[in-house]
């Protein structure tokens, strides 16, 4: 005989977010264990590759790769590296892990920061700057690769399979709002996923979801205000400032990495060139321009 399936939730917080998994269990001690396997993954993951760490892998990889002669990532760098070079390369180098200076600088200012101090960080940005071959990666001094637009969504991901590699079949890993469905409700029902409002924190629309990721960015979280004026954590690195357009974008994809890349992408590119990418990547989005404007092309959304 079957035994019963429960409904489970449990939090956590991991990369500076707050982090669950729900999952349909036969037990309180199968859901430590999915809840255990998530929460590892995750910590392994922020561990290994944080830009807010002085010491961790990815930090002192890039001293390496400072040196003469470059250094050589390990295969799951090398995968995220390959990831990062194929975006820019599509976006015509407005996607780029190099504006970690800039974004220092930003984070760290309390007001507009001075043209040189910006000019200064755009020397030291550029993924063309980089020699990345796939296998060898060499930096110019100076230069800090910042993978937090790709990490999240990547963890996400990677939680999803080791989940269902456990046996997971029903539930979903959510990492600050970047998700992987690992698969429907027992009876087959997708799950209804809440899109957050980007100006009164409310719920702006729910989707249904079955299976991939979905991811959001947006300029309502992680920014600063100066002079009354909203900055967006997000920097373009052919300007060397934090971008304006839309103020969030949510994508759904096969998984969260993908869905990650296009909203970040769609931010970058400003308001119009951003629902012009978003209108043609053949995927389901939703994006609001922080004015009450919603934009979308979805079956299933339904607006609160």
């Amino acid at each position: 005989m079957n035994r019963p399936v429960k409904l489970v939730r449990k939090r956590f917080n991991s990369m500076g977010c707050p982090a669950e998994i729900c999952v349909y269990s036969h037990s309180e001690q199968s859901a430590n264990r999915a809840w255990a396997i998530a929460r590892a993954e995750a910590q392994r993951l922020d561990l290994k590759y944080s830009s807010y760490r002085t010491n961790n892998y990815f930090v002192l990889l890039q001293q390496r790769a400072a040196q003469p002669g470059g250094a050589s990532p390990d295969a799951e760098t090398s995968a995220l590296l390959n990831f990062a070079s194929c975006q820019y390369r599509q976006s015509d180098g407005c996607f780029d892990i190099t504006t970690g200076q800039l974004s220092r600088l930003w984070e760290r200012s309390a007001s507009i920061p001075a043209s040189h101090e910006i000019d200064q960080a755009m020397g030291r940005t550029g993924w063309h700057k980089v020699a990345w071959d796939g296998h060898r990666l060499g930096l110019p001094g100076g230069m800090r690769l910042d993978l937090g637009g790709i990490v999240k969504e990547y963890a996400a991901d990677r939680v999803a399979l080791l989940l269902r590699k456990a046996g997971f079949n029903s539930g979903y890993i959510d990492l600050g709002g970047d998700l992987h469905i690992i698969g429907p409700h027992p009876d087959s029902r997708p799950w209804r996923v809440g899109i957050r409002h980007p100006r009164n924190g409310g719920v702006l629309a729910g989707i249904d979801i079955s299976h991939g990721g979905l991811a959001s960015s947006g300029d309502y979280e992680r920014f600063r205000m100066i002079d009354g004026q909203r900055y967006s954590h997000l920097i373009d690195a052919r300007s060397g400032w934090p971008v304006q357009g839309l103020a969030s974008v949510s994508v759904w994809a096969s998984s969260c990495l993908i869905a990650g890349a296009v909203t970040t992408l769609a931010m970058l590119l400003g308001r119009q060139q951003g629902l012009d990418l978003l209108a043609e990547s053949g995927l389901g989005w939703l994006a609001h321009d922080g004015h009450g404007r919603i934009t979308d092309q979805s079956s299933t959304a339904s607006y609160c």
